[in-house]
């Protein structure tokens, strides 16, 4: 009998090396954690359960049946984050190049079908070196069947990717379709085709770092949430975001303590619009005195600017925030913007996340360049986001809301439940000076004629109350009570049920 646990002792201990010493210090020496070393600094302290640990590939070819290592290049199995079941899998470079083979990819699959089963967070760490070319299209046919996985728990549980190395060619796209992507500045890296393979075929001279790295896709391409300093910053953050979702759509999410006061007032907040309408001011501000303990998990903070997403709580609850930002294009919607927004406000609506919208909009960016790449359609994505989302709505104009943007930002014509304006708000369907231009054409010579039609323009368009006489606008409220407001909004909704009609599913302008 102590044979035979001596053997299983010595078989993890050779599963748990992964590729062996000199592997991991090389691992090491780029800064990056091993896989195994990753899932323990996700996890709970001794929450993680391995599933696989003696999986080897089948492989013959290429003399490939002389090395087969446990786990093939993925460690797999479940655990706890702060207390509450996650599923993980974690990519080990030090085997094979973390490279995907056939049962690879089976050990990824049986873990999502887990969650998806037992409606829990799939949580997947990226570190590998593309498909096991010696096993040709068996490793093609294992990323098929993960990227059916990740279709199938699209709006079931949450998904979250991590990458924390390498990410080439076809196996960027699953962590493409999950919820979320996170990224490690200077080890990480995601691109269909290599730095190598743009110079034969476009003759662009071009680094690993700039075709894919972390600031390229959290600036300039958003596939990317977030990026991190190193590998243990990325994994607490991770931490702190599953915090704040539900485990599946079947469940609310968690209800953390708090102590700060529902009913707190914010004084600085009535000074907080400046006496000149072209003036800028930070959005966030207004956010962190909304949320419980000023705490803030911002998503694409470096992607289109002019728009902030994230979460806050209220009352311990998990609440998503979409906010005009005014100090980047005074907070116009573009195409970057209406995107970004849009894809947060349809998760926040698979999983049940109430949504908090903060309006400041003066219209649409005009433009050649919007035009041509479609922002009709794109912004269209936003309008149709909000329309469709039934979880609830509290919306709250501090200062310009005009046009279509003043429709689209979760206005009462979307189902809003709650619409608040500042009396600081304007909405119309323009600003003054251009619509007094348009109205009163004949008067274009006279500066003296259209400065009294902007003022007459001003003082019966241009404020809340025109909205609130007609019932776009619930409630016309004190800035600084804004906190108490939404709080007690959201709590009226808790019991709310919504549905749309029965569809096999929408079409999105995508």
């Amino acid at each position: 009998m102590k044979d035979i646990l001596q053997e299983l002792e010595d078989r993890r201990a050779e599963a748990r090396m992964g590729g062996g010493q000199a592997r991991v210090d090389a691992q090491h020496a780029k800064g990056k954690l091993t896989a195994r070393e990753r899932v323990e600094l996700l996890l709970d302290e001794g929450s993680f359960e391995e599933f696989d640990m003696f999986v080897a590939h089948r492989c013959t070819d290429f003399g490939m049946e002389k090395e087969r290592p446990y786990s093939d290049g993925v460690v797999t199995g479940w655990g706890t984050i702060n207390g509450r079941l996650v599923y993980v899998f974690s990519q080990d470079f030090t085997v094979l190049g973390g490279s995907v083979s056939e049962t690879h990819a089976k050990k990824i699959c049986k873990i999502m079908d887990m969650a998806v089963q037992n409606g829990a967070p799939v949580i997947g760490i990226n570190d590998s070196g593309g498909a096991r070319i010696q096993e040709g299209v068996d490793s093609l046919a294992g990323y098929g069947e993960v990227f059916q996985r990740n279709i199938t728990a699209s709006g079931v549980v949450p998904q979250i990717s991590v990458i924390m190395g390498p990410c080439a060619g076809g196996a960027v796209y699953s962590p493409a379709m999950t919820d979320f992507i996170f990224m490690v500045k200077d080890s990480s890296y995601m691109f269909v085709t290599g730095p190598d393979v743009v110079k034969t075929v476009t003759n662009e001279q071009v680094t690993a770092e700039e075709l894919g790295g972390a600031t390229t896709h959290t600036r300039k391409s958003s596939v990317a949430d977030g990026a991190f300093e190193n590998d243990v910053e990325a994994l607490a953050e991770v931490r702190r975001l599953v915090d704040f979702l539900p485990s599946s759509n079947r469940e609310k999410p968690p209800v953390r303590p708090f102590f700060d006061d529902p009913g707190r007032i914010e004084d600085s907040l009535d000074t907080l619009i400046p006496d000149n309408p072209n003036m800028p001011y930070d959005m966030k501000e207004l956010i962190l005195k909304v949320a419980d303990e000023g705490d803030f998990y911002e998503i694409q903070e470096e992607f289109a600017k002019n728009m902030i997403t994230g979460f806050i709580r209220i009352e311990g609850q998990t609440v998503g925030v979409v906010a005009n930002q005014p100090m980047v294009l005074a907070g116009c919607l573009d195409i970057d913007s209406s995107r970004k927004a849009a894809r947060f406000v349809r998760f926040c609506d698979c999983f049940e996340i109430p949504l908090l919208t903060l309006v400041d909009v003066p219209g649409f960016l005009p433009g050649v360049t919007q035009e041509y790449n479609g922002v009709i359609k794109h912004g269209a994505k936003l309008l149709f986001a909000y329309g469709e989302a039934t979880v609830p709505k509290v919306t709250v104009i501090t200062r310009k809301a005009y046009g279509g943007a003043y429709v689209v930002m979760s206005s009462k014509h979307l189902r809003g439940d709650f619409n608040y304006a500042w009396p600081t708000s304007e909405i119309a369907v323009m600003g003054a000076k251009g619509a007094t231009e348009i109205i009163h054409r004949a008067d274009r010579g006279n500066a003296e004629a259209l400065a009294a039609h902007a003022k007459d323009y001003e003082d019966r368009f241009a404020s809340p109350f025109v909205a609130a006489e007609r019932g776009f606008v619930d409630e016309v409220i004190m800035p600084q009570s804004t906190r108490k407001r939404v709080a007690r909004a959201f709590a009226s909704l808790r019991g709310k049920k919504a549905q749309m009609p029965w569809k096999k599913h929408d079409n999105i302008p995508l």
